[in-house]
């Protein structure tokens, strides 16, 4: 029975075909599923590509004509540094839904993905039939709330230095130093850190296999998946919300007030750190604003990681084709 799930898996996945759209600025990768009725078109969050949904474009390809892009800066899309605004960003998109899509689409964004979806809505709600926003930072990824109460402001600055580090550096003691600066805070006001012993195994391994591969890393596991991500991925991307470049074109409220689609918002887990505040996109305050600013949003919490098509794909799959048949 596994054996044949996993076959049907691998045809149904190869169903879905690598296609780029040329804006005219630059070109943005997208893979897109069978042709049905209505268009999803999926948005991953900062520093996530296309793979990001495998677990559920299978499912959701059914029901859906599945479109999973790959945002300017990440994956196989073009670096556009310098240039990361959510104006220029959300163009990207209103490319792709006029260009490729042709007709209006539910648009679900995970995380700054969320946002993507949101400045859509707000500026082009002619060409969207419903958002959904899953777990996406209202409110914390503004300035300077973002740098104030947020611990995403330190992992954007660890991802950074680290993608600077891997591409300039030849020492593998200070590769292991920007590893060793990677911390989880958990409930109780506890820290967990990367031991020294693993970070030094780590950085060895990448550093090892760029020597024998001319500079580019060749690796396995989930080794490769975290290095593969951090070289396609542009890190003025996450310095954009670093030095504020990125802020210009969505103010959160304003855009929540203007949007006229209907619009699902899901919500995952988070917590308060003593030391680095928000742990997690938003907590309770900033969805009861959300709520508040606009009450006809539907408004889910579940009990999940940030990325809940990843960590509970059974539960995304379920909210969103029910909020799809609640549009039809």
């Amino acid at each position: 029975m596994k054996i044949y799930k996993h076959l049907v898996l691998v045809l149904r996945m190869s169903e879905f075909t690598e296609q780029f759209l040329d804006t005219g600025e630059l070109k943005i990768h997208y893979r897109v599923g069978p042709d049905n009725d209505p268009p999803l078109v999926l948005i991953p969050g900062q520093g996530g590509d296309w793979k990001n949904y495998e677990k559920v474009l299978e499912p959701l390809s059914g029901n859906f004509q599945v479109y999973a892009v790959d945002v300017r800066g990440h994956g196989k899309s073009d670096w556009a540094t310098g240039n990361y605004t959510w104006d220029t960003i959300g163009a990207d998109m209103v490319a792709l839904l006029e260009k490729v899509v042709k007709r209006r689409a539910i648009v679900s964004g995970n995380s700054s993905g969320g946002l993507i979806a949101l400045w859509l809505a707000a500026n082009r709600p002619d060409l969207v039939s419903g958002i959904v926003m899953e777990d996406p930072p209202l409110f914390s990824a503004e300035w300077p709330r973002i740098r104030d109460d947020s611990f995403v402001y330190r992992v954007l600055t660890i991802t950074v230095e680290i993608s600077r580090v891997l591409r300039e550096s030849r020492s593998t003691r200070e590769l292991a130093k920007e590893f060793m600066k990677i911390k989880r805070p958990v409930k109780g006001g506890k820290i967990r850190g990367m031991p020294s012993i693993l970070a030094y195994y780590i950085a060895f391994r990448i550093r090892r296999s760029q020597k024998r591969n001319s500079g580019e890393p060749s690796l396995s596991g989930r080794l490769k998946t975290l290095v593969d991500m951090l070289y396609a991925f542009d890190a003025d991307f996450s310095q954009a919300f670093l030095d504020g470049r990125v802020y210009e074109g969505l103010d959160h409220a304003d855009a929540l007030s203007r949007a006229e689609c209907p619009m699902l918002l899901l919500h995952a887990n988070w917590l308060r750190h003593p030391e680095f505040g928000l742990v997690g996109a938003m907590d309770d305050d900033d969805a009861a604003r959300a709520r508040k600013l606009v009450p006809e949003m539907q408004y889910k919490r579940i009990d999940s990681d940030h990325v809940i098509h990843s960590h509970r794909p059974e539960v995304f799959v379920r909210e969103v084709e029910e909020f799809a048949a609640q549009l039809q």
